[in-house]
């Protein structure tokens, strides 16, 4: 991912920290602890750290069809995740110090020279989203024309649709031998965890049934109850009532 070389001259070199995180589920208990090395990508210059940045991010109402998609065709959704995404981006002549506390002692004045991106550079995301989809386009999918996070690939009269929020991605096809085959090619280019039916997406929780399915944002409405200090207040009950005729 990267190599450790001499500081270079005339190079803006990016300093690194650590960053400790608990990832919830959706009941918004801990499931792991996540140590997370992360560029400090603010000192970095427009027009000589980076040139371009953006990647898109899909919609919350294209989520919301996908769902109306699946429940109309009878099939289920399922969710992976890519783990340490943003460090599969491939970028060129970029430096950052070496890891607090992770110094080489031979060499503690050298940095490391990036092959692959890391959280925190302004071309991350932009890196990551370059690298999935040049690798689904390669693999027969086409790329949505309005949403650019949607993709496609059809076989026959059937159909595998893959939606990408960054790390996350939710598929499904009317053959579920598709989303076995999509699975395996996902786990032989990238490192992945978190694969099974759609449980929690973007704060949405979705619970699926054979008559339909059931969205709500449960965890989202206690993390605002604990953000207000509202947990242990009285529940009340609004009654209306009718007019008389």
């Amino acid at each position: 991912m990267w190599d450790l070389v001499p500081k270079p001259l005339q190079k803006n070199i990016i300093g690194t920290k650590w960053v400790f995180r608990n990832k919830l589920n959706e009941q918004g208990d801990v499931t792991r602890n996540k140590a997370r090395l992360v560029a400090q990508g603010y000192s970095q210059q427009e027009g000589i750290d980076y040139t371009e940045t953006f990647a898109p991010v899909v919609r919350l109402e294209a989520i919301r069809l996908l769902i109306s998609y699946a429940i109309n065709h009878g099939i289920i959704l399922y969710q992976m995740d890519v783990k340490s995404a943003f460090l599969n981006g491939v970028i060129e002549e970029v430096f950052v110090k070496q890891p607090p506390d992770f110094e080489d002692l031979k060499y503690p004045d050298h940095v490391f020279k990036l092959k692959k991106s890391l959280y925190g550079l302004k071309q991350a995301p932009r890196a990551w989203y370059d690298r999935l989809s040049n690798f689904l386009i390669k693999n027969d999918f086409k790329r949505g024309q309005v949403d650019t996070t949607l993709f496609r690939r059809t076989l026959e009269k059937d159909i595998l649709v893959v939606q990408i929020y960054v790390d996350d991605i939710i598929f499904s096809s009317t053959n579920a031998s598709l989303c076995k085959d999509f699975s395996k090619l996902m786990q032989d280019e990238f490192e992945m965890s978190m694969m099974g039916e759609l449980k929690f997406f973007l704060g949405i929780q979705v619970n699926q049934f054979k008559d339909g399915v059931y969205v709500h944002q449960t965890k989202y409405t206690k993390e605002l109850l604990k953000k207000f200090k509202l947990e242990d207040c009285k529940v009340m009950t609004l009654q209306c009532i009718q007019p008389a005729s």
